[in-house]
């Protein structure tokens, strides 16, 4: 299933006609990225979940960038950085909220029979699991850690 990286060509060209360049300039980024993802993982196509792993990745870079740039008082880059991240939030599926978020961790807490912080792995890597790319990891791990307290 290849339906993510055609989503992203055809915005992209959309992007040059209607001359939008922070969506322009994003994409190109992006796809930028997942070329050289293809190269380091020696694959001729991606998955969209590879592609998703990808936007995760440039999604963390840009929540880094904020807070570097909030820090430094520079709120014209500010502005910038949450632009493009609103561009690429636009490709990852819709994320759970949450309540939906703590229902999950309660499950697998039960699931795999967790009783303390040192379980927190296991835990975490069963939620990732259930929610592949749904969710915050920073979120889900707050979660998981108030519910194994």
């Amino acid at each position: 299933m290849h339906m993510l990286s055609e989503k992203i060509a055809a915005d992209l060209k959309e992007a040059m006609r209607s001359k939008d360049s922070v969506r322009l300039s994003t994409l190109r980024m992006l796809k930028s990225a997942i070329e050289y993802y293809k190269i380091e993982k020696k694959q001729e196509k991606l998955m969209d979940a590879d592609i998703t792993a990808v936007i995760k990745k440039q999604i963390k870079q840009r929540h880094d960038s904020i807070d570097g740039f909030a820090k430094g008082g520079r709120t014209d880059l500010v502005d910038k950085e949450k632009a493009e991240l609103a561009v690429l939030r636009s490709y990852l599926p819709e994320e759970l909220s949450q309540a939906q978020i703590e229902e999950i961790v309660k499950a697998v807490i039960a699931e795999v029979g967790a009783t303390t912080k040192a379980d927190m792995g296991k835990v975490m890597k069963a939620v990732q699991a259930k929610t592949a790319g749904r969710v915050d990891n920073r979120l889900v791990s707050q979660i998981v850690s108030t519910h194994l307290a």
